[in-house]
């Protein structure tokens, strides 16, 4: 009896194969689509909600649990099977989705937010995953590429689409139509794909996952302390810092132990691996800093609608989809990986810089333009082949752990942008309200933003927009700044391996 090598696919008529990538594809997409569409609506759910300061949290608390069941789901398909867990993910997935659009208040919507997150983390794992189950091995690069590209490009326009649902219908149904496209993506799947094999021993690294989870809460908490009474203390923000120092450096005692760990410490000796990993987190850092504010910063200083704070990202999108085919086909050889990679950062790097310098100089739209096209060209080029080298840099026996580590690092840039971004905004928010009059109400301008503002004089809105100017100008330095370190990383890479061709 004939049997399929480890690494290949069983064979598998093409029209069933692409059922089954349209399904997972979309899952990826509704997936990472849900890290941003929401930012253009965050002004008027805040508005129709109230709890301004909770603004972050609305996407931390996705970002967070997303990070953490990423790693775990993928660990416990390879013990049962990968079907059954997608299917969970679309469940739980679409489920907080209803939850998230019926939300009558900020913490109902936050805590359905989390949720969601839960599910959304096994969509874009598992979907990646389940690709080794029905593609051969030579055209897994090219369908992983449309993986990257959808994951990319969603996380991007997702506040077009965002402004657009919410001028135009309402921002619940950004999250009222994951249903009929999450339902659409699980009978796609589960209808043609195979019953995938469980492997003979594999041991899941419970302590690993738990640690990540504490970690990396304590670390998001104590970075969004001061939206939560309970931890605005000096004695609740030491024990958080203490819980997280302490979950991350048992978390690396434990995985070096560990038979399979979540997070493979060996990989991070490998110098390419190491340098792109870190830089990708940073890139996402800075990424989800600028995505979360940049809308909220077009509508409340430069009075746009929601379709046109979206439509802002526009310049973003397609210079992302354009540097990353051209930067593809100039990538032919692996020499010229790291001069793209250095490029690419380079013009994040600039583009961050030129965002935070337009806004506290009060720029106008056209500059604000340019520099996402900048941006997004960076973008473009920085992403994909980080991803690219950091495949190219390990074997293939462990190459989807380094894939998913790299994965997870992302998240939890991604998290940490969102969490300083939204501590630096509102802490200049307080401190600049706090010098106005006594009669000044502080709270309502940290509930109701927009509706706060307009119900202002003309003398005084002035005044108001000016605060939220330097604010969210404020907030945009932490990602210029990270992503800057990411360009020093990058450039010592190419060095290095400039000088191991040359010796």
């Amino acid at each position: 009896m004939n049997k399929s090598p480890p690494d290949e696919a069983p064979p598998m008529a093409l029209g069933r194969r692409r059922r089954i990538f349209i399904g997972l594809l979309l899952a990826m997409f509704l997936g990472a689509l849900d890290q941003s569409i929401i930012a253009t609506a965050l002004p008027v759910i805040t508005t129709e909600l109230g709890g301004l300061d909770h603004l972050t949290w609305v996407v931390t608390a996705f970002m967070l649990t997303s990070t953490v069941s990423a790693p775990l789901l993928g660990k416990l398909s390879d013990l049962y099977g990968r079907k059954p867990f997608f299917a969970l993910s679309v469940v739980v997935f679409v489920g907080a989705s209803l939850l998230c659009g019926v939300a009558h208040s900020m913490v109902s919507l936050v805590l359905a937010r989390g949720l969601q997150g839960l599910g959304a983390g096994g969509l874009m794992t598992l979907s990646q995953t389940l690709v080794s189950s029905i593609v051969p091995a030579r055209d897994r690069p090219r369908y992983q590429g449309f993986f990257t590209g959808t994951f990319a490009v969603s996380s991007v326009a997702g506040p077009l689409l965002g402004g657009a649902i919410t001028t135009h219908l309402s921002w619940r149904w950004i999250f009222l139509m994951n249903l009929p496209l999450g339902i659409a993506s699980l009978l796609l799947v589960l209808c043609a794909l195979p019953r995938t094999a469980r492997a003979g021993v594999v041991t899941v690294d419970y302590a690993g996952a738990a640690l990540i989870t504490a970690g990396t809460s304590a670390l998001l908490l104590l970075f969004n302390a001061s939206d939560i009474a309970a931890l605005g203390s000096p004695f609740a923000r030491t024990m958080l810092a203490v819980g997280a120092i302490g979950a991350f450096a048992l978390l690396f005692f434990v995985e070096r132990r560990a038979r399979q760990p979540i997070i493979d410490l060996k990989l991070f000796r490998i110098v390419p691996y190491a340098a792109c990993v870190s830089a990708s987190g940073i890139m996402s850092f800075a990424m989800m800093g600028s995505l979360v504010f940049m809308p909220l910063y077009y509508q409340l200083v430069l009075g746009e609608t929601p379709t046109q704070s979206g439509a802002m990202t526009l310049p973003q999108v397609a210079m992302m989809m354009l540097t990353s085919i051209l930067g593809g086909r100039f990538a032919s050889s692996r020499r010229r990986l790291n001069t793209i990679l250095v490029i690419g950062v380079g013009l994040e790097c600039a583009g961050l810089v030129l965002l935070a310098l337009f806004a506290h100089r009060g720029a106008g739209v056209g500059a604000f333009l340019l520099t996402m096209g900048v941006l997004g060209s960076g973008m473009g080029m920085g992403m994909s082949t980080a991803t690219v080298i950091v495949q190219n840099s390990v074997s293939e026996a462990v190459r989807g752990s380094a894939t998913a580590t790299m994965s997870f690092v992302r998240s939890l840039g991604g998290s940490l942008g969102a969490a300083v971004s939204g501590a630096v905004m509102v802490f200049v928010l307080n401190s600049r309200l706090a010098t106005f009059d006594a009669k000044f109400d502080v709270r309502t301008f940290l509930d109701h933003g927009l509706s706060a503002i307009a119900a202002l004089p003309r003398s005084q809105q002035a005044s108001i927009v000016e605060v939220y100017r330097a604010a969210i100008g404020a907030s945009l330095v932490a990602g210029g700044v990270m992503m800057f370190i990411g360009f020093l990383i990058v450039l010592r890479l190419a060095r290095m391996q400039r000088q191991t061709t040359h010796d």
